[in-house]
């Protein structure tokens, strides 16, 4: 099956998701697990019997495909399971119940039981459903970026005030450059789209999949003329006297490559 290939089961589960939303009343639990901050969140709901069977179960999520599909699956899985064996259901029982998912999507499946896990977890903890929504567990389903100071590109001292910028205040500064902004959230993404007003060539680069951005940055994104560069690890900045290129890792292909650039931003 090729990377981006969805079964039909797992389209299924997305555009007809099962036991979508929430749990009110006694013996009810909920696991949250993602990162708001990229975009991917998932709520499962458990209401747990005399039996320590799960009588019902519930899910929200706001996230891509493949968590709702997996979301969906999840509870279809489990419903009337006892709970030890609840906590033994893994991604790889998700994925094989949807008859497979992409690759580069099973770890989609993996937040879909450590949700299902975190609900159990708090049931016996007896934290409440109020409380365990307060602070997510588990990973995102789209991991964040690495934070910049934990990159090390080289040449950053070497090109400050010739192509290097750690504050834009006046966006006609690099009027119709080539302007590569380096994703550290949404300050960052937004900065590109408003640069798309001053330039053509607009490029924001994340080293995850997705811009770590909150959801309605990532739309405003998809509607812009800001080109994203996924994947992509920057190295060293390179030029004569000014920034004319950028060396980067393609962490997809674990290949580099050099992007042409009159400008790299990096906020702080």
């Amino acid at each position: 099956m090729k990377s981006t290939q969805y079964t039909d089961k797992t389209l299924d589960h997305f555009r007809n998701p099962r036991n979508v939303g929430t749990l009110e009343g006694e013996n009810v639990a909920v696991g949250r697990v993602g990162n708001p901050t990229c975009g991917d969140l998932m709520d499962i709901y458990i209401r747990v019997g005399d039996d320590d069977t799960i009588q019902d179960i519930k899910f929200q999520t706001f996230g891509c495909g493949s968590a709702v599909a997996t979301s969906s699956m999840i509870t279809e899985l489990v419903q009337g399971m006892k709970l030890d064996d609840a906590l033994k259901v893994s991604r790889g029982d998700v994925a094989d119940a949807l008859e497979g998912l992409p690759p580069i999507k099973m770890h989609c499946s993996n937040l879909a039981a450590d949700a299902l896990h975190e609900a159990i977890k708090n049931w016996r903890e007896g934290v409440s459903p109020e409380d365990a929504k307060k602070t997510p567990g588990g990973t995102a389903c789209h991991p964040i970026p690495a934070a910049v100071a934990e990159v090390e590109i080289k040449g950053l001292d070497a090109y400050e005030g010739k192509g290097l910028y750690r504050t834009l205040d006046h966006l006609d500064d690099v009027a119709d450059e080539r302007v590569v902004v380096l994703d550290t959230g949404d300050e960052a993404a937004q900065l590109a789209i408003d640069l798309t007003e001053h330039t053509g060539r607009v490029v924001l680069m994340t080293t995850g999949k997705e811009p770590s951005v909150s959801p309605a940055v990532r739309s405003a994104l998809r509607l812009s003329d800001v080109k994203v560069l996924a994947e992509a690890q920057p190295l060293e900045l390179l030029g004569e006297g000014e920034l004319e290129r950028i060396r980067v890792h393609d962490l997809n292909e674990d290949e580099e490559y050099e992007l042409t650039a009159d400008a790299f931003v990096v906020l702080e």
